[in-house]
């Protein structure tokens, strides 16, 4: 199982999107009582698999990050519940393998 201790939210543009996941994030995080993750964002282009543990993305994204094994896909950047639950499913799989 991988610890996930790195967390990148990704956008193409650079204009706040992966600002506004990654300040979500750690709402969200903290919600969960998670600590010890570092999480920052940036350009997708600025990104390689390596990056993080993790990557947090739009569903516009999701072409450009098939190849990477741990993402979670948004439908709604903004909503802090889907983050949520999609972190939570994701950390119940990682355990599951």
């Amino acid at each position: 199982m991988v610890t996930i201790r790195r967390i990148v939210c990704c956008c193409g543009n650079g204009l706040g999107s992966s600002l506004i996941v990654q300040m979500n994030l750690e709402k969200v995080l903290t919600d969960l009582n998670i600590t010890g993750v570092q999480v920052s964002h940036h350009l997708v282009s600025e990104v390689y698999e390596y990056s993080a543990d993790l990557f947090v993305i739009g569903k516009d994204l999701e072409a450009a990050f098939l190849a990477m094994p741990r993402k979670i896909i948004l439908q709604d950047i903004v909503s802090k519940e889907e983050l949520k639950e999609k972190r939570r499913e994701e950390r119940k799989n990682r355990k599951n393998r």
